[in-house]
């Protein structure tokens, strides 16, 4: 099994399609590695050699944002934006919808869920 960016990758699926278990890296930025590196697109994980394993490995580590490292930087500006107060920031802090979604009804996946308010019966 090979284990790229701290992940381990499935052996039995293409290469474009294994490396997207990598958090950061997705449809696009699967294919342009596998073109930067020379690698066929159906060419599957448990073929590689490792030589080609390391050259994919350094070009994740060179050039692509992924993982811990893009995790920790969302979270870092989120938290910025808590810190400064601004209206997106309270909505985080809030644990409500950012980006203008109705919260009246529907909005369940941000606000948990529905809590029963007592005597609401009619």
């Amino acid at each position: 099994m090979a284990r790229i960016a701290g992940v381990n990758i499935p052996t039995n699926k293409r290469v474009t399609i294994a490396l997207r278990y990598i958090h950061g890296i997705g449809p696009s930025k699967a294919a342009e590695i596998c073109e930067k590196v020379g690698i066929p697109a159906e060419k599957r994980v448990a073929e590689l050699t490792d030589a080609e394993i390391l050259s994919i490995r350094e070009t994740i580590d060179g050039g692509y944002l992924v993982e811990g490292d893009l995790r920790r930087e969302r979270a870092v500006n989120v938290k910025r934006l808590m810190d400064l107060g601004c209206y997106r920031g309270l909505r985080h802090r809030r644990g409500l919808p950012v980006r203008g979604q109705r919260t009246h009804t529907n909005a369940r996946t941000r606000k948990g869920p529905a809590k029963p308010i007592a005597g609401k019966k009619k």
